[in-house]
């Protein structure tokens, strides 16, 4: 007979002597963002309340996904800055919240203030929205990994492409801003870069009028002809970073020539109408979830989001320099639905990536184009290239 024994111990202390399981990394980060501005030419193009940040929560989501399996959960603190408000106090704000790394949707002169300051504190910043050049050249910083690509990564994309249409003859119509200028001198630079000959450049003066109210269809006609007549180009560069005159070009100038750059066919690191390379996925995410189109800040707070994940995974720790080192080493790439997987350039710090070409409903190409070789990846034919660069990283 089998004499059947009871064990009296109950289900606490059986899990009392098992090893207890390991608490998740846990990894902050901070999302610092301005307020863009709603005088835009067109209402399609007012900025959303989540601008920027949509993009990172939805990384987030993405790197916890990831992390329940790797032991790791991730949380973005959220702070938008009002007009005139202390980009550096935010900051510091988001730090004393456990942020250990920060996404900057900030202007040139705000980022480089908040890096110099949070330098002693080893906080990595994101730069998710300046193209500035200088930010990579003679003012680049050790703690700022630029995931938004330059003026010049943006118009050397469009001018492979004029190059390879062989529309080599460009009117230049910039506007009178500072900014305007410097996108102007990014395209003079792409032209003699890649064989293009800049005929003429004109000037579109701001009156300060509202953007949308005072200028009417029948104004805005009677105005653009006689400012595109009289050169003989083939394709006309509206270099319109102020968004003020851009998108009245397309179907109004004197002769019937294409319009690119500020409008009509745009560079870009990202748009709603892109859905190649699994893209569609990321696209139909994100519109179920915020109810718009995922624009080019979103997307680069999205990548930067996934590079944090992807460095705290891989260096299985959240400490700033480790990270740091992880993305600045050989061993970092990551996917970002653009066809190649991407990875930092070691001398400033700026994330290689492909160029977008499209007219708001459409990707038409996608630069690097065919035929624009480098020695060590295509990619670097866009922007400033190592023997070129100023950067001195400190």
């Amino acid at each position: 007979m089998i004499k059947r024994c009871v064990i009296g111990v109950s289900v606490a202390a059986i899990l009392s002597i098992l090893p207890a399981a390991a608490e998740p990394l846990r990894m902050k980060f901070g999302v610092l963002r301005q307020q863009h501005s709603s005088e835009t030419l067109s209402i399609l193009d007012l900025p959303a309340e989540d601008d920027t940040l949509a993009g990172a929560l939805i990384g987030v989501a993405d790197d916890n996904t990831t992390g329940r399996f790797t032991g790791q959960s991730y949380e973005a603190i959220d702070e938008k800055l009002a007009p005139g408000d202390d980009a550096v106090a935010a900051a510091q704000k988001l730090l004393d919240q456990g942020a250990v790394a920060i996404l900057a949707d900030l202007p040139a002169d705000d980022l480089l203030h908040v890096a110099d300051t949070l330098k002693s504190r080893e906080t990595l910043l994101f730069n998710v929205s300046a193209t500035d050049e200088r930010l990579r050249e003679a003012d680049c910083r050790a703690n700022v990994i630029h995931v938004a690509p330059t003026r010049s990564m943006l118009t050397d994309g469009l001018a492979q492409y004029l190059v390879w249409k062989q529309w080599r003859r460009w009117l230049i119509i910039k506007g009178s801003h500072p900014q305007d200028e410097l996108l102007a001198a990014a395209y003079r630079a792409s032209a003699k870069k890649f064989g293009a000959k800049i005929v003429d450049e004109r000037v579109y003066v701001d009156t300060e009028g509202g953007r949308r109210s005072d200028s009417g269809s029948v104004q805005t006609q009677r105005l653009i002809p006689p400012l595109t007549q009289g050169a003989n180009y083939d394709v006309l560069i509206a270099a319109d970073e102020s968004e003020v005159f851009g998108n009245y070009l397309p179907y109004r100038t004197f002769d019937p020539r294409p319009v690119v750059g500020s409008a009509g066919l745009v560079p870009t690191s990202w748009d709603a109408s892109h859905e190649q390379w699994g893209a569609v996925q990321l696209q139909n995410r994100f519109r179920a979830q915020f109810h718009r189109g995922m624009n080019a800040r979103d997307h680069q707070a999205w990548i930067a989001a996934r590079m944090i994940g992807e460095a705290v995974t891989r260096a299985s720790s959240a400490d700033p320099k480790t990270l740091a080192a992880y993305l600045t080493g050989p061993d970092f790439n990551i996917a970002a639905f653009k066809g190649v997987r991407l990875s930092l350039r070691p001398w400033n710090l700026q994330l290689r990536q492909p160029i977008l070409l499209g007219d708001g409903r459409m990707i038409v190409s996608v630069s690097p184009q065919d035929g624009f070789l480098h020695q060590t990846s295509e990619l670097d034919t866009l922007g400033v290239d190592k023997p070129e660069t100023k950067c001195r990283l400190k």
